[in-house]
């Protein structure tokens, strides 16, 4: 798998943060390419309860010394939270953290961080507002020693990334859209190098027998992608010929490092 990088989401929806930390030194460990953290002030669950979110730039601090190998990075930040210069000097800092191995996703924010702004007092704005901020901070945040992804699929989302941006992420796209949606972001990228990488929901497991099994219990949506290392290696083998330079994998028990080392065998089998 030389030519596509696989990633994982850390746990960041949990109490403890040694939780998130023994993830990230199992995929050091194991030859996981990177670990991404989320940017959420808090998560609702699926039964409405309030869930803890580990803020993320404290915990890329805290991912930065407890590896030594994997990139580190951000599934994204959200430039409604900061203003662009205190993102500028956040992404100077993680490359100083972690010289070499950053990449920091940036977005606009969705219908799902409105609850969140507005708990805490934070303006969410309109999307043609949220796509200027998100256009100013990518521009503040560029050439401070890490890459720039843009996250989103939003065709203003995608314009920006190819314009101002080393990089585009989509969130759950099937192998066919994201080859479509990738070629055309590349085509008009204005820097280079340019990345386009996926990101999405995964269930994995030893076999596709015991990855059902496991989602039984979890009861991921329907969009998730099931199965053990074989049948995931499959699919991600589709999205690296569809332009994947990147496949991040939001594990949906992201609180189990088994997923981490699995990865080292969906790595293996492709």
């Amino acid at each position: 798998m030389d030519r596509m990088r696989l990633g994982i989401t850390l746990p960041s929806f949990v109490e403890k943060p040694e939780v998130a930390l023994e993830v990230a030194r199992v995929a050091d460990e194991a030859g996981v390419d990177g670990v991404f953290v989320y940017d959420h002030l808090f998560r609702r669950g699926r039964d409405g309860e309030r869930r803890p979110a580990l803020e993320a730039t404290a915990l890329l601090g805290a991912v930065a010394g407890a590896t030594s190998r994997v990139t580190i990075g951000t599934l994204v930040l959200r430039s409604s939270l900061r203003p662009p210069a205190t993102t500028a000097n956040i992404v100077e800092t993680a490359a100083r953290l972690a010289p070499g191995r950053c990449a920091i996703g940036i977005g606009a924010g969705d219908s799902e961080s409105k609850e969140e702004n507005q708990t805490f007092g934070l303006d969410f704005h309109e999307m043609d507002v949220r796509i200027a901020r998100l256009e100013a901070t990518v521009r503040a945040a560029r050439d401070h020693g890490a890459p720039i992804w843009v996250g989103g699929l939003a065709a203003p989302v995608r314009a920006i990334a190819a314009r101002e941006a080393d990089g585009w992420n989509a969130w759950g796209l099937d192998p066919a859209k994201f080859a479509a949606r990738a070629a055309e972001v590349s085509a008009a990228a204005a820097r280079s190098p340019f990345e386009c990488s996926w990101s999405g929901l995964v269930v994995l497991d030893e076999s596709d027998d015991a990855a059902r099994d496991r989602a039984s219990r979890l009861n991921p949506p329907p969009d998730a992608l099931v199965g053990g290392p074989e049948t995931v290696a499959g699919t991600f083998a589709a999205l690296a010929d569809a332009g994947a330079a990147w496949v991040i994998v939001g594990a949906i028990d992201a609180s189990d490092p088994r997923t981490a080392r699995l990865l080292g065998d969906v790595r293996s089998a492709v």
